[in-house]
């Protein structure tokens, strides 16, 4: 599942207050400029308007911009007058949360009736293993026994993801070990 947020046609571009507010003042010349360069580099892309957010400004597109077009925009931000490239962090596209499930975990996975799972547990394994390299959590892993006489558990695990949902779709139906448990995504 995927919570809702922006829109794929947004690209961010944390910057500083001060490139912001010199920035904006002449959006209106940065829409047709930025317009100018895609049309020059026949990509069918156009920025619609731009946008001041609280921690930099949202170029807001046509259509989602591909890799191309994130170049042209970031090349045309970082030498535009009066902005300070150094200022400049490197722009994104939206990124929204996906909540995953991992099955089939014991709740007491240390032969002890005392020593439950934990979440700290778990993000340990997590980074130890090479299936969630590229990963990063939105929040503490969440470690729920199924019921109250079960010793199984359910992990809920929330992880930052691209809005095409690569990074979610890459781990659903996957194994890996946590100790001698064998969890399924």
């Amino acid at each position: 599942m995927t919570t809702k947020g922006l829109l794929r046609k947004q690209v961010i571009i944390p910057m500083s207050k001060d490139n912001v507010n010199a920035f904006i003042k002449n959006s209106s010349l940065h829409v047709s400029s930025m317009n100018r360069q895609f049309q020059n580099a026949k990509s069918e892309t156009l920025v619609d308007y731009i946008r001041t957010k609280p921690l930099g400004i949202t170029v807001v597109t046509n259509k989602v911009a591909q890799p191309s077009d994130l170049m042209l925009i970031d090349q045309y931000i970082k030498n535009s007058n009066k902005v300070n490239a150094l200022q400049v962090e490197e722009l994104r596209l939206p990124k929204s949360k996906s909540y995953l499930k991992i099955i089939d975990i014991s709740y007491y996975p240390h032969n002890n009736s005392h020593e439950y799972l934990t979440s700290s547990d778990i993000e340990e394994v997590l980074k130890q293993n090479q299936i969630f390299d590229n990963i990063s959590l939105a929040f503490k892993p969440q470690v729920i026994k199924v019921l109250p006489k079960s010793d199984m558990s359910i992990i809920w695990i929330d992880i930052w993801n691209d809005q095409s949902k690569t990074n979610a779709k890459m781990l659903i139906n996957r194994c890996f070990n946590i100790g001698k448990y064998i969890a399924t995504i």
